[in-house]
């Protein structure tokens, strides 16, 4: 499989369309793009936000209101991979299309649910439908732009997946707070059937030559493996049982990949050595914002006594820099380097939660949490459109989607390990005491990021990874920032206990 940038011949066929959007602006095909991949965002952050609201309507307990998260994430999670390979072969438009479909009607259905086993069982039908729109979304932006275009692209990307589930936190807070959680949902409908309506209109659908059938005992090994992953993290019963199926699923996976000839997920994408660092990166990296995203609500609540929308609004200083950040990435990339740009923004990702762990949230609400969420925003914004760029440096074209799997991937193992070996470290701490161990512990996995930073800045100075130039010319399948995806699968443990402290 080839390892090199867009051939000249595959740059010349598509310079039609996407040589001239380029020059035109970004057309249509951004907007739909960022509203579908805002819609995924919003709705987990809403579950988060809106957990106490579901588990008092519905009757349920700590433990079942969880798998309003976990069923969503076993099948968004599993199925990831497959849906990235299903675009390179059918093509992006027709996955982006069937995820809109199965993420519109699922929406629909859970907003209508009338018990908690109905809400469950749509929760996980709307898991389906992102893992099919996922990668397709990120793999549109490659058949769309070049050049300088297709990084400004990816940078809008990485602010919208910056702010997206900070925002939505807003939103669910406020929805909880005045209205009920039901309408959340409800508001994906004519969201989602404009957006299918302008797909199948103005974007066309293109099929890379390059891979012509499905690896289906990969992609079962995948759905298997990946699935069992989650649920040994995230699970109640039988866990260990879900560990071991996971090795014995991931490895088979690993042998099945190195033997066939078209296989789900290339083996060749971990070849170089400043992508693999990426892909680690990217693990590390959201193993810490995903458990601050999703703990620091907590803390808020416990130590301050914020109401949800309160400790949701004590989220803005974040989301604020963060998107100030992710504005002025793109530049900041083409004057310097995609690299430089990614250690800096992990040095002030590291600032902020040294800053937040020395003062401690029991120093008040501005010297505590405010101050350092200030840096780590700024640090996330300009941390996640790098780190995407140098993750897929090199893809072949017809990779894409393959390639845009495995970053979303990283995304969800990392987040899901990150928080649940957090949460386990910290368990049976006071709530202040346990904030702030945590921060010191998310300190050390941006410390490791910080490393595979330098890995990645030590491949681009030996020409193995995207320079300002380059990047544009990468396919770069982007994902998101503090809580890129805000994957409930990450919130399971922080809504569980946002549940159990009300009862």
């Amino acid at each position: 499989m080839s390892q090199t940038m867009i051939s000249k011949g595959n740059a010349s066929a598509g310079r039609g369309t996407r040589g001239e959007t380029g020059k035109r602006g970004f057309g249509v095909v951004l907007p739909i793009v960022l509203l579908a991949y805002f819609l995924i965002l919003l709705n987990n952050s809403i579950v988060f936000t809106s957990s106490l609201s579901i588990s008092r309507e519905l009757g349920m307990d700590s433990v079942s209101v969880a798998w309003v998260s976990n069923a969503y994430a076993l099948t968004f999670g599993g199925l990831l991979l497959l849906g990235g390979r299903l675009g390179d072969i059918l093509g992006r438009r027709k996955l982006f299309l069937a995820g809109l479909v199965v993420f519109t009607i699922a929406s629909l259905l859970v907003g209508l649910a009338p018990s908690a086993g109905v809400l469950i069982a749509m929760r996980a039908l709307q898991g389906i439908g992102s893992a099919l729109l996922t990668p397709a979304t990120l793999a549109l932006l490659i058949d769309t732009y070049e050049g300088r275009t297709r990084t400004r692209a990816i940078a809008a990307y990485g602010a919208v997946a910056g702010i997206g589930s900070s925002l939505g936190m807003v939103v669910g807070g406020i929805i909880a707070s005045y209205a009920s959680w039901r309408y959340g949902f409800f508001l994906d409908v004519p969201v989602g059937v404009a957006l299918i309506v302008l797909t199948a209109r103005l974007i066309p659908n293109r099929v890379d030559g390059g891979v012509s059938s499905v690896d289906w005992w990969g992609s079962v090994l995948s759905v298997l493996g990946f699935s069992a992953l989650v649920y040994a993290i995230d699970g109640t019963v039988l866990r260990g049982l879900a560990a071991v199926v996971t090795v014995v699923a991931l490895v088979g996976f690993v042998l099945v990949e190195s033997r066939v000839s078209n296989p789900v997920t290339p083996l060749s994408l971990f070849a170089d050595s400043g992508r693999s660092a990426a892909y680690a990166a990217r693990f590390l990296m959201l193993g810490a914002s995903m458990s601050y995203f999703f703990m620091m609500p907590t803390a808020m609540q416990q130590v301050y006594g914020f109401s949800p929308l309160l400790s949701a609004l004590g989220f803005l200083p974040l989301t604020v820099m963060q998107f100030v950040g992710s504005l002025f990435v793109s530049r900041l990339t083409f004057r310097f380097s995609n690299a430089r740009v990614l250690l800096a923004g992990c040095l002030a990702d590291a600032a902020g939660l040294l800053v937040g762990w020395l003062v401690g949230i029991e120093g008040g609400y501005l010297p505590g949490v405010a101050l350092p969420m200030l840096l780590i925003g700024v640090g996330q914004g300009m941390i996640m459109s790098p780190l995407t760029v140098a993750g897929v440096a090199g893809t072949a074209p017809e990779d894409s989607g393959a390639a845009s799997g495995v970053v979303n991937v990283a995304h969800q193992v990392g987040g899901a390990v990150g928080l649940a070996v957090i949460s386990l470290a910290v368990a049976g701490a006071a709530p202040a005491d346990a904030i702030d161990r945590s921060q010191l512990l998310m300190l050390v996995l941006i410390a490791l990021t910080t490393i595979c930073a330098l890995v990645v800045l030590h491949r681009e100075g030996r020409g193995g990874a995207p320079k300002p130039a380059d990047a544009a010319k990468t396919p770069a399948p982007a994902t998101s920032g503090t809580a890129c995806t805000a994957n409930a699968t990450d919130g399971t443990r922080a809504a569980g206990t946002l549940v159990d402290a009300a009862e």
